[in-house]
């Protein structure tokens, strides 16, 4: 199932999508599906009658994931981690579909990084592997955008990846996804930049989730980032991102100067 959180007559609503890409429809449902069973009104919109949000604004937290695949760790000229690599973006760092990425005024190098997310589904705190799919809501779209001259001089990466709509998310969360071996692809004015697949990850869905709860006590709404792939690279103001995954959809967002 894929569930989508947009507004419609300055209501925000939830819905669940049906059809196919370029002819979705959105079944309205009554409450938020984080915390209350679905119920559909009845009532049936187009996605031209809509525009769609962040499909979650995390209620506590982001984590994000670094260097999770190799081939970006070795493009970066790091080394793989032996442990996950956590940090923490703030949740006012979240923006949705078609919103603007608005670049930072203290940084003149700023690149895409398109990721799998997590988001979390239900109270949890040191959750086993074999227990993760029990607290997983479902999976969506990011693009964990990052001020690289930030994240080096900072020496962390607070600034870097926490600054105003540098955490994309959507269009809509996907329910029962097998994350195993999804195609995730990045483009850039529609030019391929990225092209990985989540089973390339250094420490899948299970363990990311693992390691994450038994640093963080996990709500409802809150968003793992698992890492991106090879191939990131700058963005510029006028440019517009595609992060798509298999399975998902693609979330699009515009770069505008602040």
């Amino acid at each position: 199932m894929r569930i989508a959180r947009f507004t419609r007559d300055d209501d925000i609503s939830y819905g669940f999508v049906e059809g196919e890409p370029g002819d979705e429809r959105l079944h309205v449902v009554t409450g938020d599906p984080l915390y209350t069973p679905l119920k559909p009104t009845g009532v049936v919109v187009g996605m031209d009658e809509v525009r769609l949000l962040s499909p979650v604004i995390p209620r506590s937290k982001v984590v994000g994931v670094g260097r999770n695949y190799r081939d970006h760790a070795r493009e970066m000229g790091n080394d793989v981690p032996s442990a996950p690599l956590l940090f923490l973006v703030p949740n006012t760092a979240v923006v949705g579909p078609d919103d603007p990425i608005v670049l930072p005024s203290f940084s003149e190098e700023v690149d895409y990084e398109g990721e799998l997310a997590v988001v979390i589904g239900r109270i949890c705190k040191d959750v086993p592997r074999e227990r993760v799919s029990e607290v997983v809501y479902g999976y969506t779209c990011a693009n964990d955008v990052t001020a690289r001259d930030a994240q080096r001089g900072d020496g962390q990466w607070a600034r870097a990846k926490g600054f105003d709509s540098s955490c994309p998310l959507g269009p809509w969360i996907a329910t029962d996804l097998d994350t195993a071996d999804l195609a995730l692809r990045t483009r850039l004015d529609g030019g391929l930049v990225q092209d990985g697949r989540t089973s390339d990850m250094v420490f899948d869905v299970p363990d990311l989730v693992a390691a994450v709860s038994a640093a963080f006590t996990l709500l409802p709404g809150d968003v793992i980032l698992t890492g991106t792939p090879a191939g990131v690279g700058r963005v510029e103001a006028g440019q517009r991102v595609e992060v798509d995954i298999e399975g998902i959809g693609v979330l699009g967002n515009p770069v505008v100067a602040r």
